[in-house]
Parts: C-alpha cells; sequence; structure tokens
C-alpha cells in the first residue's frame, strides 16, 4: 500500500464532516498533531442540522447502520460509545407500504422477518428470503475487509482469492437478478433493492456486490442516536477535541501553498497560514480538485432528492420511524430518474420520523416528519428548483396524505431542492456524490491518493470507498492509513449493547 512519504507530525484536515472527523480520529490516535478546518460553524458536513420553531431537523442522512464502525472510530482515541453516544435500535428497521395497501415491517431478526415474509407473501417466499438472507451475509463477509475497508492501488491489487469468492457469489452480475433468484414476489424485491438509490443506480444496472448495502439495513440492523443524527457528528467531535484534535470552525480553506510536490501550509479566507507536514482534504471532489489545481475527470454524479421537512400534531398515520411509500410504478421510476431527467410520475419516497424514537426532537404534542423524494440531478435535468420547489413540496404533502396521513394539513417547515445542494458546493446538485457505476466502483473510484502531490490524501463519499455513512467513516480510516501507514494492531473494539450483533 502507498502512503505519504517523509514527515507526517502535523496533518490538517480539510472539513470536519464524518470522514474528517474519523481521520482525526485515527490519526490523534496514532500519535500525530491534527488541526481541524471546518467552513461551518458546527461539525457534519453533509450530517447538517437546521433548527425552526422548536424542531431539530436532520438534513443529511437519517439512516444509520453499522454501529461497530462508529464504535472503531471513538476507540481510535481510547473513547467509548457508552459514553458518547446513545444509540436506539429501530425495530422495525423500515415499514413498507405499498401501493395495493399491503404493509409489511422489515425486521432484522432471522425468525421474525421469516415469519413475517411467510404472513406477508406465503412460505415459499418465506424459504427465498431465508437463503437471501444467507447469500447477503456471505456477500458482506467476502466483500467487506478485502475490498471496501482496504485501500487498494490498483486493479490488480484486487487479484486476491477474496475477488474469486465474490466472483463465486454472483457479485458482478445485476443486483436485481440476484435477488430475483431467492425472490418472485415483487414486492419483496422492492424491499432488498431499493437501497440501490443510495449508490445512485437502477438495481437493474447496479452491481450485485452492491447489495452488500441491503445486508447492512436489513440484517445489521438500522439505528438511531438520541439528539437525532446531529448526536453522532458531535460525539466525535468532542471524542477528537478531548484527545487534543484543534478545531476551527467558520474557517474556509481557499489554497494550497506546495514546496515542490509537497504542500507546506493552507491557506484560510481570514488569511491565516497552517502549517503542515500532510493535508486529508474532505470537500467536495470538485473543491479538492480546484485546490490541487488539478484537472478533474469527468464523473456521474448520483441522482439527487427533495426533502420536506414537515410538522404535524395527533396520529402521523400509522407511519414508523422509517416508512419506504412505494407507488405502484417501480422500473420505469429509475429511467425516469437515471435516463430521462424527470420527475418521477409515481414517486415512491422514504418518510422518517424520528419523533417516533426521540420525542424531543419537536416541540411537546407535535410530531416531525422529513419527506425524501428522488429527482434528478442538475447535469441530468437542469429545473428551475428555486422557481419550482415550492410547488413540488406541496405535492409530495398531498401524496403523504393520499396514501398514509397525517390526518391533518402538515406545516411545512423547511424544504431542501438540487438548487440547495448546488448552493452547498456538492456536484451537480446531489448530495449523493458520485453514482456506483462500474467505472466509478473500488479502484476505479477517483482515488484517495492525487497525482500531483506527495502528502495529500483525499476523503470522503466522492473517493475510496463510496457514499454512505459508515463508508464515510471508513473512508477517514483509510486517508489516515495513506498518511501513517496501517497499525501493526487496531485499537480494540469495545461492544456496547448496543453494537452488538
Amino acid at each position: 500500500m502507498r502512503t505519504v512519504p517523509g514527515r507526517t507530525d502535523h496533518v490538517v484536515v480539510v472539513g470536519a464532516g464524518l470522514s474528517g472527523l474519523a481521520a482525526a480520529l485515527h490519526l490523534r490516535g496514532r500519535g500525530r498533531s491534527v488541526t481541524v478546518l471546518e467552513r461551518d460553524e458546527v461539525p457534519g458536513g453533509r450530517a447538517g442540522r437546521h433548527d425552526v420553531g422548536g424542531y431539530r431537523l436532520d438534513t443529511g442522512p437519517t439512516v444509520l447502520t453499522m454501529p461497530d464502525i462508529v464504535e472503531d472510530t471513538l476507540a481510535a482515541v481510547g473513547a467509548s460509545m457508552a459514553d458518547r453516544l446513545t444509540l436506539v435500535r429501530l425495530d422495525p428497521a423500515y415499514r413498507a407500504r405499498f401501493a395495493d395497501g399491503s404493509v409489511l415491517d422489515v425486521r432484522t431478526g432471522r425468525e421474525e422477518m421469516t415469519e413475517a415474509v411467510r404472513a406477508f407473501a406465503g412460505p415459499r417466499e418465506a424459504s427465498g428470503y431465508a437463503r437471501l438472507r444467507d447469500w447477503l451475509t456471505r456477500l458482506y463477509e467476502a466483500e467487506f475487509a478485502g475490498f471496501i475497508a482496504a485501500n487498494v492501488d490498483s486493479p490488480f491489487g484486487l487479484l486476491t482469492p477474496g475477488l474469486a469468492r465474490l466472483a463465486a457469489l454472483g457479485g458482478f452480475g445485476r443486483w436485481d437478478r440476484a435477488v430475483g433468484r431467492f425472490l418472485r414476489d415483487e414486492r419483496l424485491r422492492r424491499v432488498f433493492t431499493f437501497q440501490a438509490l443510495y449508490a445512485g443506480l437502477d438495481p437493474r444496472r447496479a452491481l450485485a456486490l452492491y447489495a452488500v448495502i441491503a445486508y447492512m439495513d436489513t440484517i445489521g440492523g438500522v439505528y438511531f442516536p438520541r439528539g437525532g443524527m446531529r448526536a453522532l457528528p458531535d460525539a466525535l467531535a468532542s471524542a477528537a477535541a478531548d484527545a487534543g484534535v484543534e478545531f476551527r470552525h467558520g474557517t474556509t480553506v481557499t489554497g494550497l501553498e506546495r514546496r515542490g510536490d509537497r504542500v507546506t501550509a493552507v491557506r484560510t479566507a481570514g488569511g491565516e497560514r497552517f502549517l503542515c507536514d500532510a493535508v486529508v482534504l474532505t470537500c467536495e471532489l470538485t473543491t479538492a480538485y480546484r485546490l490541487l489545481e488539478e484537472v478533474a475527470r469527468p464523473v456521474v454524479a448520483a441522482p439527487s432528492a427533495v426533502v420536506v421537512h414537515l410538522g404535524v400534531s395527533g396520529d402521523p398515520g400509522g407511519t414508523a420511524h422509517h416508512t419506504l411509500l412505494f407507488g405502484r410504478a417501480w422500473r420505469t421510476t429509475f429511467r425516469e430518474l437515471t435516463r430521462e431527467g424527470r420527475t418521477m410520475r409515481d414517486p415512491s419516497l422514504l418518510v422518517t420520523r424520528p419523533t417516533a424514537t426521540d420525542p424531543a426532537l419537536a416541540p411537546a404534542g407535535r410530531q416531525l416528519l422529513s419527506v425524501l423524494a428522488p429527482v434528478p440531478n442538475l447535469a441530468r435535468a437542469a429545473l428551475d428548483w428555486d422557481r419550482l420547489g415550492a410547488a413540488y413540496a406541496g405535492e409530495l404533502v398531498d401524496l403523504l396524505a393520499e396514501r398514509s396521513g397525517p390526518r391533518e394539513r402538515p406545516e411545512i417547515l423547511h424544504v431542501l431542492t438540487p438548487a440547495d445542494w448546488r448552493r452547498q458546493g456538492l456536484i451537480d446538485g446531489t448530495p449523493f456524490s458520485l453514482a456506483h457505476t462500474f467505472a466509478q466502483t473500488g479502484p476505479f473510484r477517483p482515488a484517495n491518493l492525487p497525482r500531483t502531490t506527495d502528502n495529500v490524501v483525499l476523503a470522503g463519499c466522492g473517493t475510496v470507498p463510496g457514499v454512505g455513512v459508515p463508508t464515510a467513516l471508513v473512508s477517514g480510516r483509510l486517508a489516515a492509513d495513506r498518511v501513517t501507514g496501517t497499525p501493526a494492531v487496531r485499537p480494540r473494539r469495545v461492544i456496547t449493547s448496543a453494537g452488538r450483533r
């Protein structure tokens, strides 16, 4: 594995998102002096926050899986999740509601979910689910350590026995077909393939190896932090600060000073210079390449989303913490998003009700909902979302009422559209970064070691291993490995009740 040559005593990390926080923790745990520069006043990056009228909104990811990675990240500086963060395991992980009126609670226990599938779709599908679960588990075991959580210098680095195991499992086939080997009921196939949208792909085109995402949530489990998703970056940042990491919030990086092939200082909009031996850039790829004065290669961005945050009183229509509202259309939905560049004619929505788990996130007697609707990114469809956003948000509220309630007209608290994501500097106005096409997978994804410098490393969802909360944390650790080399002994994993499988 290639690493940063020469001295690496002081590392400047640009960005206090999840990958930047993970990088800072691992680097500090390995004895480096670390300074984190963050343009916002709080940590989190894409895991953003917005408070309005007594509601505490998560404006970024709402699905948290694989808490053991959170535990390992904190353990890098001797901290423990038990002391920093309270996670609640969601049961069900999701509630799936279909256009025909049927409902399935997705549970992560083997026996509970097998019986739920049997009651929902019959014994043949229950048997198929049990075999699918075994296949997803084997896929995860073959893939995670050697491919997701490891630095690879070139495609040739993948030529290992693990690659043969992954191929034998059908990892290089198509996700939809792989699930179809086990399940015939189209509703069930949706439950185990909708996660392709997280990877920015149609499940009929996504590689089956990305079905590992379905393992993470439908088997590994979905969790929620008390205090909202913001509690995760807050916990990581506080652990890093207690370990001696210096944070400078409200600090925008504008340039890098070089001596030969090495960056020697980081400049900010306020005129400050931070001397460094190495740099970890966790900003958006386009920003990173601009700072590096590199020409970025063409990339394919994932679809974007419109997110509508709502306040409501009373019964919110039987929604769980996470509810999937599937429309009748499915295959055409992906074509509309990824090829036709239009909004879904029959949308499928992710509805999140964090107050189902933590009522303190809303005023007394009120519920907080967020409705996420995938939409094309701005490269695929240059829609005027500043003009269209309010009307589209109203359509989503109407659709929510039609499919599940709530019984009163909700109060729209906050709306995010691709125009807002673009203003945050995100590629093509999408919070989901680069799509996981074959050409943007594994060693073909933009590398975390840039070509033009010896001591700069990239981290974040635009580089390896990809998009998602656990992968962002892994990306930060991979960046730290590039700076220090891989430690001979990992920090001891402390398993709490929340992190136990």
